[in-house]
């Protein structure tokens, strides 16, 4: 059976959105030197290099951008390493769909590992179902959906082309 996608962002919607989520970020910020975008590998990575440009572009913070690689099936499978001193530092996790929120939940405990100034988490486009007590602070697109329905967001290299449901 072939299912169904139906655009629910296009590119220049998901553009605004991000114009948008990089203003929260910076308000969020305003009274902060630096931020450390940490972006989950895929497209949550593209979403915080998406976000990176425009918060430099609008604000005299540093933008510092940090990769997370984990297995979303199997969060516990592998190690996640950040590869960086976090403490003191402001931070905001970055995802591109947040669904139970499992995997922001383990996506969290390596930052945990340090004394943050601060921790959000920002997605482009949130679900409701939550089975884990992770909400997103900073969301670009809120979706009702079923619990049988998928977000999937695609990208091209670093650049966001859509979001879609099926």
């Amino acid at each position: 059976m072939n299912k169904q996608k139906i655009s629910i962002l296009d590119k220049e919607q998901i553009s605004h959105k991000l114009q948008r989520m990089a203003y929260e970020v910076w308000e969020h910020n305003s009274d902060e030197q630096a931020v450390t975008l940490i972006g989950i590998e895929r497209a949550g990575m593209a979403v915080a290099q998406s976000l990176a440009e425009r918060i430099r572009k609008i604000s005299p913070l540093q933008v510092d951008v940090l990769s997370v690689k984990m297995n979303k099936r199997n969060p516990l499978a592998d190690a996640i390493d950040l590869q960086a001193d976090l403490t003191g530092k402001s931070v905001v996790l970055v995802d591109d769909v947040s669904n139970s929120g499992k995997t922001l939940l383990y996506a969290l405990r390596p930052v945990l590992n340090y004394e943050t100034k601060k921790i959000l988490v920002a997605v482009l486009v949130e679900r409701k179902h939550k089975a884990f007590p992770v909400s997103p602070d900073i969301v670009g697109h809120s979706v009702s959906t079923t619990l049988q329905e998928h977000i999937e967001v695609e990208t091209d290299g670093d650049t966001i082309t859509g979001a879609y449901l099926s």
